[in-house]
């Protein structure tokens, strides 16, 4: 299966809002957008209409309102982002990439344990 393009940073922006509240309009998605900085509405259109050719967006036509879902799961969309960066910035080496991420801010308490557990179940399996 192809992997799909890489966002850029609005684009994920928008997708990061599609995966926290579901399907949405562009309406919906510039509100949401609006909370943290001003976009306008035609920008997010056109981004999201964007987004469709590049196969990051499905869009519902169902309804007067298009309403808009992310084409890939939040899971696979962040994995193939990390896939990427670890392959152009860290020469595929993993340690280095979670070194860097680590030593570059500070992980709570609970990110560490979660941490652990996940290198507990690698080492298990």
């Amino acid at each position: 299966m192809k992997s799909p393009p890489r966002p850029t940073d609005s684009e994920l922006a928008i997708l990061r809002v599609l995966w926290k509240h579901g399907p949405c309009t562009v309406r919906q998605v510039a509100g949401v957008l609006n909370v943290e900085r001003e976009v306008g509405y035609t920008t997010v259109l056109k981004l999201m209409q964007i987004m469709i050719e590049k196969g990051l967006l499905l869009r519902d036509r169902a309804s007067r309102c298009h309403v808009y879902r992310p084409r890939h799961s939040e899971d696979r969309t962040l994995g193939q982002i990390v896939r990427d960066l670890l392959d152009r910035a860290f020469g595929g080496s993993s340690q280095k990439l979670v070194m860097q991420a680590l030593s570059a801010q500070k992980a709570s308490p609970q990110e560490l344990e979660e941490i652990q557990k996940l290198l507990d179940e690698m080492k298990g399996a």
